[in-house]
């Protein structure tokens, strides 16, 4: 059985940093492409972090320079470093390891950035 398990989320001031984690079990994470996703209330979920088999790191415009995605194959586990957060970063975050057949999710953390 598959399970990825984030944890790391909670509440923060604007400014700060936090590092989430995803725990995979059942699954190696090296041999899957990893992304970070975020959903906000009201809004659609959005990739904020991706890491291909490769390594390659891959991040949009709005995380671009704050956020940093990393993965330890040795603890089969992936994370996102966020710092200079922002309000705008609350939400919902989750990760996902997909390939051809395959999707997998966690089941969330919540980040909270107040103002």
């Amino acid at each position: 059985q598959v399970q990825l398990v984030e944890s790391g989320g909670g509440l923060v001031q604007a400014g700060g940093s936090l590092r989430l984690s995803c725990a995979a079990s059942g699954i190696t994470v090296s041999a899957y492409p990893i992304g970070w996703f975020r959903q906000a209330p009201g809004k659609q979920r959005e990739l904020v972090a991706m890491i291909v088999t490769s390594g390659t790191t891959n991040y949009p415009d709005s995380v671009k320079g704050r956020f940093t995605i990393s993965k330890d194959n040795a603890k089969n586990a992936v994370y996102l470093q966020m710092n200079s957060l922002k309000p705008e970063d609350t939400a919902v975050y989750y990760c996902r390891a997909w390939r051809m057949g395959s999707n997998y999710w966690g089941q969330g953390t919540q980040v909270t950035v107040s103002s």
